[in-house]
């Protein structure tokens, strides 16, 4: 398949415009109540134009996640330049992320309502999540890189696309958490962390070493 041609910097914009003005909707009357039409208007641009770029308002959220997920990678560029400790970094981009996404945490249900249907695009596996779930893994993978946790190389390997998996768990614990500012989640991050650190790190070990290897063989044969 031949790679898509590179987007314009005007056509950029105009994507970053639709969805800025469809996240303000959204957050003013609900994704319910809001329409494909009030979301060009807001914008600025004709109907058909928010359909050429955005085929439907799934798609649209499709593109915030994307603006999220590369906001989330420039953000938690400092930690992951000045840390180096595996729980202060792993820390630190999970807790990024909830600060980025707070300003949308009263209408996120809405959002996981949609992304729950495996057919929907906006579910984390489907192919119209790509780009934002390879920037995902791709921060775990830094995350990784820079640390003092050693791994064997096959667990090592597969460890990205599984910290993405955490942190997919967190966002669904986010999704419901009432408390003020996400203060559970928050907490769940600092309790869950220092435990998948001494996990990862119990990994090198004779004894457990076979189960890692099994976890990477189980994790290899759901992907085949």
């Amino acid at each position: 398949m031949p790679t898509p041609a590179p987007r314009s910097a005007k056509a950029e914009a105009t994507r970053a415009a639709i969805v800025g003005a469809a996240m303000r909707l959204f957050r003013e009357g609900g994704y319910d109540a809001t329409t494909m039409r009030a979301v060009a208007d807001a914008a600025g641009v004709s109907l058909g134009s928010a359909y050429y770029y955005f085929a439907s308002k799934e798609h649209l959220v499709q593109g915030f996640y994307d603006q999220l997920s590369g906001a989330h990678h420039d953000l938690v560029g400092d930690v992951l330049a000045t840390e180096t400790g595996f729980a202060e970094r792993l820390t630190g981009v999970l807790e990024g992320w909830i600060d980025l996404a707070e300003p949308y945490h009263d209408f996120a249900a809405t959002f996981f309502r949609n992304a729950a249907d495996p057919r929907s695009p906006l579910s984390p596996f489907s192919p119209e999540s790509a780009t934002a779930r390879a920037t995902s893994v791709d921060i775990h993978r830094q995350v990784l890189a820079g640390s003092d946790l050693r791994l064997a190389p096959a667990l090592r390997e597969e460890m990205p696309e599984l910290l993405w998996l955490l942190q997919m768990g967190v966002v669904l614990f986010w999704v419901y958490d009432a408390s003020e500012g996400q203060a559970r989640t928050r907490a769940l991050v600092h309790g869950v962390v220092p435990l998948v650190d001494r996990l990862c790190r119990l990994t090198r070990l004779p004894v457990v070493r076979g189960v890692a290897n099994d976890v990477v063989a189980l994790v290899r044969s759901l992907r085949a």
